[in-house]
């Protein structure tokens, strides 16, 4: 498999002073499944929707 489906680059998230996100790098190629784990308040449904155009 060559290429990514999905390439995220220096992401970044702020909510007033608060950073929810910062520099995240991301690449998922063709065919490939990814999981993200962490705690609550991780940034794990922001960067998904950011990938997916729900929130900007």
């Amino acid at each position: 498999m060559t290429g990514a489906a999905v390439r995220v680059r220096g992401l970044i998230k702020q909510y007033g002073d608060v950073h929810a996100l910062r520099g995240i790098d991301l690449d998922i190629g063709m065919g490939e499944v990814l999981g993200i784990l962490g705690p609550n308040g991780a940034g794990k449904s922001t960067i998904v929707e950011i990938s997916e155009g729900y929130r900007q």
